[in-house]
C-alpha cells in the first residue's frame, strides 16, 4: 500500500503535514522540542490528534519521510480507539483539560502523581500493585475534584455572601451541577477532565443559584456578576461536554 504525503509550503516551518495512507488522509501535527534526541509519534486516545514530535536540528523533510514510513502505524493506533476509555495504566485520559498518560510503577511509593517527561509529555503516575490502580486512580480525580470545587465555591460565596450548605460530588449524566432549596451543592465529579475555567464557571453556576433558584434574567445577572465570561463555558460544555463521560 502506498504512502503519499502533502503539506503546503509556508515561509515558516509548517506546524503540520499530512499523511495519506490507502484512501485515509490523516493531519499530524509537528512539534519542535529542544530536548527531543529523536523523532516520536503519539497519538492521543482522548483527541485523535496525532503529534510527530522531532528535535530542533532536524528537517521537516526528515519529518515527512519519519512520519510517512509509519502511516500503517498511525491508521492501526485511530483503529483501536473506540468510544469508551478505561481509566487505567496504559490509557490515555484528560486531567484539566491536559491529556495524560496513565503510567504504572510498582516501585515507587504513594498513590497518583502528576509529572511531565522531558519532551513535555504529560503524565499520571500510579503507584503499587496494580490490580488497586483503577480505584488509585479514580479515588484520585474524585479528590482532585472535590479540592478544586471546594476552592471556586467557596471564593464565590464570598462574593455573594451566601455560604453552601454542602458540597457534594455525584455522577449523574444529566446535570453538570445542582442547587437545592437548602443550599445544598452538587457537582459531577467528571469536570476535573475538563479545563480549569469550566470547572470554575460551573462553582459560579451553582453558587449564583443560592441566590436565584431559576434561571431568570436576575440569574444569570448574578453569573454574570461573578463569572463574566459564562457564555464561552456554556458553549464548550454544549460542543464537548458528553465526551467527559467516555471515561469508565
Amino acid at each position: 500500500m502506498s504512502l503519499l504525503f502533502t503539506h503546503a509550503r509556508q515561509k515558516s516551518p509548517p506546524s503540520h503535514l499530512d499523511i495519506v495512507h490507502g484512501e485515509a488522509t490523516f493531519r499530524v501535527a509537528v512539534k519542535r522540542m529542544a530536548k527531543a534526541r529523536r523523532f516520536t509519534l503519539r497519538v492521543s486516545a482522548v483527541t485523535r490528534v496525532v503529534t510527530l514530535t522531532m528535535p530542533m536540528r532536524s528537517s521537516f523533510d526528515q519529518a515527512v519521510d519519519f512520519a510517512s514510513r509509519h502511516g500503517g502505524w498511525i491508521a492501526d493506533r485511530l483503529n483501536k480507539f473506540d468510544d469508551h476509555v478505561q481509566i487505567v495504566p496504559g490509557a490515555e485520559i484528560l486531567f484539566r483539560g491536559v491529556s495524560h498518560r496513565i503510567t504504572h510503577r510498582g516501585e515507587k511509593r504513594g498513590t497518583v502523581s502528576v509529572e511531565r517527561d522531558e519532551e513535555g509529555s504529560h503524565h499520571l503516575i500510579v503507584a503499587g500493585r496494580i490490580d488497586h490502580a483503577p480505584r488509585r486512580l479514580r479515588d484520585f480525580l474524585k479528590k482532585e475534584a472535590r479540592s478544586a470545587l471546594d476552592q471556586a465555591v467557596e471564593r464565590y460565596t464570598k462574593i455573594l455572601g451566601i455560604p453552601a450548605r454542602r458540597i457534594a460530588l455525584k455522577d449523574t449524566r444529566s446535570r453538570w451541577g445542582s442547587c437545592s432549596a437548602d443550599g445544598r451543592l452538587n457537582f459531577s465529579w467528571r469536570l476535573i477532565f475538563a479545563p480549569p475555567e469550566i470547572l470554575d464557571y460551573l462553582a459560579a453556576h451553582e453558587v449564583a443559584h443560592l441566590k436565584e433558584l431559576n434561571h431568570s434574567p436576575r440569574f444569570w445577572s448574578i453569573v454574570a456578576s461573578l463569572y463574566p465570561d459564562y457564555k464561552k463555558a456554556e458553549a464548550w460544555l454544549k460542543r464537548h461536554g458528553a465526551s467527559l463521560h467516555r471515561y469508565i
